[in-house]
């Protein structure tokens, strides 16, 4: 106690002056981040990365303070680390120490990057020559798989934009892109498929140009070239498809679907209606589709009795298109003919049951007012089940 006076001489007595205190701050827990890889840079996505301080215990016996899990891309995260000097393993999913980062330090609040890359040379060198030449053999083969997917990611766009160059019309651009795809990877049947849609289209649209000219396509050599060109790519799909150890039979039957229409366009009509049969017996549930695009387009092109025999095939594999029913009777009833002694007028055989059964089956159709007029110039009776109110 210390006694000081003032100038009267009174005593006063001083407060007694206590030691200083020490003031420890405290420290705010760290946190981790990180992504594991192997040595050919690929991400490992299991196991766990674990820290521990324990550097002298065997193995076996080592505490870890923490562990964090690998995700499915490799990567791991991690809080409420006590601020330290650590040692990350890193473990595979069947518990096997397999890489370390040594003299990890987390000071306090901080966020750390520690990244387990075994592609580092301090992880390679320690590698066997066995794993190493392992090592360099894979890289060797992915980097083969790494050319090939790249590749596949190309034509995939390639053949997105043919696709849509072919909505918008513009076959030109659509086979300049497919023919570069083709001859990029000339054994994949789809890309040759695309390849005979394009061509398919520029021919169609050079047809087109024609009889707006007044000229016949059939004998334009230029427009018989190009619907050859795409049942020669059609024919490619046949090719490579039989060839393939896993046929796909829906592809093959599209392919040989529309070979069928080229062919027919061109006016080659057994060559036409050979494709259209193989393409219904590649393709069994399609049946049907290829028969009735066969008789459309046989009925287009004004070849009657091609248009005639493919509507009956259609007919044949789905009874209820009344569609089928009418080209076939369009493709008959030109072959009309007139009873000299009555002078009415004598429909083909078939002509008047088609008529009929597509108004059976489509009585308010399209076509329903004028094949009823046509069964009425003809002397036909008008048969429907169909009643206002009720659809059959």
């Amino acid at each position: 106690m210390i006694n000081f006076r003032n100038s009267m001489g009174t005593a006063f007595v001083a407060l007694a002056l206590s030691a200083p205190v020490a003031i420890v701050a405290q420290q705010a827990p760290a946190t981790i981040h990180g992504h594991v890889q192997n040595p050919a840079g690929q991400a490992l996505t299991a196991g766990s990365v674990k820290l521990t301080q324990d550097r002298s215990s065997e193995e076996k016996n080592r505490k870890y303070a923490y562990t964090f899990q690998v995700d499915g891309v490799g990567n791991y995260k991690g809080e409420g680390i006590t601020p330290g000097t650590y040692v990350a393993i890193y473990f595979s999913a069947d518990g096997k120490s397999v890489d370390f980062i040594d003299n990890v330090v987390f000071t306090s609040g901080q966020d750390k990057l520690v990244d387990i890359d075994m592609t580092r040379k301090e992880f390679t060198d320690k590698m066997t020559p066995e794993e190493k030449k392992a090592l360099e053999e894979f890289k060797k083969n992915n980097a083969a798989a790494t050319a090939a997917n790249a590749k596949v990611a190309n034509l995939n766009q390639a053949l997105g934009a043919a696709r849509a160059s072919m909505a918008s019309k513009n076959y030109d651009e659509a086979v300049n892109t497919m023919k570069s795809a083709v001859d990029s990877k000339p054994d994949e049947p789809i890309l040759w498929y695309e390849y005979g849609n394009a061509l398919l289209g520029q021919a169609d649209t050079a047809a087109a140009a024609d009889k707006k000219a007044g000229k016949v396509a059939a004998s334009d050599p230029d427009v018989q070239a190009k619907y050859q060109a795409a049942v020669d790519a059609y024919g490619k799909v046949k090719e490579l498809n039989s060839a393939a150890k896993k046929p796909n039979p829906e592809i093959l039957g599209e392919a040989l679907g529309n070979q069928g229409t080229a062919y027919a366009k061109s006016g080659k009509v057994a060559e036409a209606n050979a494709s259209y049969d193989e393409a219904a017996k590649a393709n069994p549930a399609k049946s049907k589709t290829y028969y009735f695009n066969a008789a459309a387009t046989f009925y287009n092109g004004q070849m009657l009795d091609a248009a005639a025999a493919a509507a009956d095939k259609a007919i044949a594999a789905d009874p209820n298109v009344a569609m089928a029913y009418y080209i076939k009777a369009q493709a008959l009833i030109p072959k009309a003919t007139v009873d000299p002694k009555t002078q009415k007028i004598v429909a083909p055989p078939g002509t008047v049951e088609a008529y009929q059964q597509y108004l059976e089956l489509d009585p308010t159709g399209a076509h329903a007012e004028e094949v009823k007029g046509i069964l009425t110039g003809i002397g036909a009776e008008i048969k429907s089940s169909y009643k206002a109110g009720k659809k059959k």
